[in-house]
């Protein structure tokens, strides 16, 4: 039976890379929840066009046990996250991710997701793939400029543009 995935969207959010998961989470018949990190239902892409998520990441946390998996898609998240780090969904952020990485959970990701992982103390010691701005952040981690990385429970990609390098991988785990 496939795995059920949480959807982390940023806002704004990099449609490139949060459609590709989509997709091919639905053409592979494995169930997901999109959660916006946001304090509304409402966020947009990049390019502006918005989009409903189905439901916000307060609702997410303490309810990790109901996913096996967890994608974190990127956007503008870096700048957005240090402008907004108060805010209780970037808190609610950072909890939610932490919860995965202590359970062992599947956790996939690409741009700054290392770097959040890697905050939340979800890959020490573990090889992930970063964005390379972010790279001088990967404190707990060993950072590689390779395109992906799969490190255990760990899946990630340097950004929206590579994703697809992983995608049979991360495909494969959660059917």
């Amino acid at each position: 039976m496939a795995k059920k995935v949480a959807v982390l969207a940023v806002n704004p959010v990099n449609g490139f890379g949060l459609f590709q998961y989509l997709e091919a989470f639905f053409e592979n018949g494995i169930s997901y929840k999109v959660f916006a990190v946001s304090s509304t239902k409402e966020i947009k892409t990049n390019s502006g066009i918005t989009l409903f998520a189905d439901d916000v990441i307060a609702n997410l946390k303490g309810h990790e046990d109901e996913f096996d998996a967890m994608v974190f898609s990127c956007g503008d998240a870096i700048p957005q996250f240090a402008q907004h780090a108060g805010e209780a969904y970037n808190q609610d952020l950072m909890a939610v991710i932490a919860a995965f990485g202590q359970k062992g959970k599947i956790m996939i990701g690409h741009c700054a997701a290392a770097m959040l992982f890697d905050m939340a103390g979800a890959v020490d010691g573990k090889t992930v793939a970063v964005h390379p701005l972010a790279k001088p952040a990967i404190q707990k981690g060993k950072a590689t400029d390779n395109k992906s990385e799969i490190d255990g429970n760990i899946y990630t990609a340097q950004d929206e543009n590579s994703v697809w390098t992983m995608m049979p991988q991360v495909l494969a785990a959660l059917k």
